[in-house]
């Protein structure tokens, strides 16, 4: 399939080396393309770990291996597989899992339950367990690559790669914090709907790594939405290696908790957002903010049924300052709201306030902010301090003719 990059698309950000992550990259061959579709990551001894799995009732293998090995807190290995999803494939998808695990285990002399496999593509063909093998033996013999590589290679219907890094100080420690992602279609909020993996060398316990990822799942992959479907792959993972000289972040109340958790959110929310920006046939990157609602959760849901309207988003895509279509998904979101206390604003300008079209509004201004590649738009519920904000792109022929051709 011959994609043509998003013009949404970001650079790839130079990543700092963290201490006790060595990435490697191979060919599996899992589809007939001439590029590296096999990422494994090596984890120092010590690694602690954490993640959010797709809500899907048809989840694959891996995602129920990973979901049940996680609580251990420990990871050594981490293999992500693409072009074969392995997802409802029984038995002989767990056993193409097992098999991962156990060979990488054997390699590094740990557990099994110390490995943790993803795959990401078509559903329903069970992953080649000859392939796998030898994609896995080359990459466990390969030598080390950057985070672009590794990145690239997880990519299925992806039109360009995406990272990002931050830092913090933990007392007078510098600890770095990088992560890749991938993602493009099948995406919607459901926990987190793609494949991500985050990794930084500071000391954090276990649990409170899990509470961490956990929060910033809510505020960043938990708001984003392409498609409004969930893929039964989705995964976001965070391994932190405790190479920093710091003594261990175990809960809030530890010195640079804050500052951590913050720069985790804030690559958590760069990723996300990267995802949308690679949306299948996007050509805007839409930000949705609303307020006034009796709850953030409340304002989230709202949001996200602006987000996920066939309407809205093509309306933008048409460059339509269609405010009507918001008035119908905040309607349809079955949230508290309020039609005489509603206003509407694009790019920072009201279209309708108190449930009235603004009066002598001039849409030209309006019509102008449509036709850039990020969209804002503000709706206010006027009932109460909550508020949220989304994150989706506008629906084109080009999503279809990409869905349409995808198993080619």
């Amino acid at each position: 399939m011959d994609l043509t990059p998003s013009p949404l698309a970001r650079p790839f950000p130079a990543m700092p080396a963290i201490a006790g992550v060595t990435l490697c990259v191979a060919r599996a061959r899992y589809k007939d393309w001439d590029r590296c579709d096999l990422t494994l990551v090596e984890l120092a001894q010590g690694t602690s770990v954490a993640g959010v799995f797709t809500q899907s009732a048809c989840a694959s293998s891996e995602v129920e291996l990973g979901r049940a090995n996680i609580a251990q807190g420990a990871a050594r290995a981490l293999v992500v597989n693409a072009g074969n999803s392995n997802a409802f494939t029984g038995y002989r998808g767990r056993e193409a899992v097992e098999q991962i695990m156990d060979q990488v285990a054997e390699h590094l002399g740990c557990a099994r339950e110390e490995v943790f496999v993803s795959s990401t593509g078509v559903i329903g063909v069970p992953l080649p367990k000859d392939k796998a093998r030898a994609g896995v033996a080359a990459a466990l013999t390969a030598e080390p690559c950057g985070w672009e590589d590794a990145a690239r290679a997880i990519g299925t219907t992806d039109t360009f790669t995406k990272g990002a890094h931050a830092s913090a100080m933990v007392g007078n420690t510098r600890v770095e914090i990088a992560g890749f992602i991938k993602g493009s279609g099948m995406i919607a909020p459901d926990m987190a709907t793609m494949l991500g993996y985050i990794f930084t060398d500071a000391h954090v316990a276990p649990h409170f790594l899990q509470e961490l990822l956990s929060a910033a799942n809510a505020q960043t992959f938990s708001c984003i939405t392409v498609d409004g479907d969930t893929s039964t792959s989705d995964t976001v993972m965070a391994f932190a290696t405790a190479k920093a000289d710091h003594p261990c972040i175990e809960n809030w109340e530890s010195p640079g908790a804050d500052a951590f958790a913050a720069a985790l959110t804030a690559v958590c929310r760069e990723l996300a957002q990267l995802v949308v920006r690679d949306g299948e046939g996007a050509s805007k990157f839409i930000t949705i903010r609303v307020t006034g609602a009796v709850c953030d959760d409340s304002a989230r849901r709202v949001g996200l049924a602006i987000a996920n309207s066939p309407l809205v988003k093509t309306a933008i895509a048409g460059e339509d300052a269609n405010w009507g279509r918001v008035v119908m998904a905040v309607g349809k979101a079955g949230e508290p709201a309020d039609r005489d206390k509603l206003s509407i604003a694009f790019g920072g300008v009201w279209t309708a306030q108190n449930g009235l079209p603004v009066e002598g509004y001039d849409e030209a201004p309006v019509a102008a902010h449509l036709k850039g590649e990020d969209i804002d738009i503000l709706v206010d519920l006027g009932l109460g301090e909550g508020r949220a904000a989304v994150w989706t792109c506008d629906l084109t022929h080009g999503y279809i003719a990409i869905n349409a051709d995808y198993r080619s």
